[in-house]
């Protein structure tokens, strides 16, 4: 059981960010950081897509082609990255599409929800690329 749900499409971009942001003058191909992440091309070249769109990778077709990073790495905190994939991380209260108690004191998990929300929000808005990339020493090496 996984407690803090996180997207593959998010984590995978958070990882791809993770390595374009430790090796900044390599351009690497959809293929490369599908290997190194164990992820699926196709599923990857979407995150890319939205991680293009967001201006934080530069995008070059062709032979000599590839991708790397837009933006210094300290520069890019990574709830930019985040939200780039997810949409924006609004507030979240309630674990249910429709809330069932009748407030937040009446909670079964009491203050829990919006704890942890708060806790993962200020964690990705605090950190940053260059953080992620000096911790990237677990990505594979294809």
């Amino acid at each position: 059981m996984n407690l803090l749900r996180i997207s593959e499409a998010a984590s995978l971009g958070l990882h791809t960010m993770a390595l374009l942001a430790h090796d900044r003058r390599k351009r690497f191909t959809n293929r490369e950081i599908a290997a190194q992440l164990g992820a699926s091309e196709h599923h990857l070249a979407k995150v890319m897509q939205r991680l293009a769109r967001a201006g934080l990778i530069d995008a070059i077709r062709g032979p000599q082609g590839g991708f790397r990073l837009a933006k210094v790495p300290s520069k890019v905190k990574l709830l930019e990255v985040f939200e780039a994939i997810e949409g924006p991380l609004t507030r979240q209260d309630c674990l249910l599409s429709q809330r069932a108690c009748r407030g937040r004191e009446a909670c079964v998990l009491g203050d829990l929800v919006r704890q942890v929300h708060a806790l993962v929000r200020d964690h990705l808005a605090h950190r940053t690329l260059a953080d992620l990339a000096a911790g990237a020493a677990f990505l594979r090496r294809a």
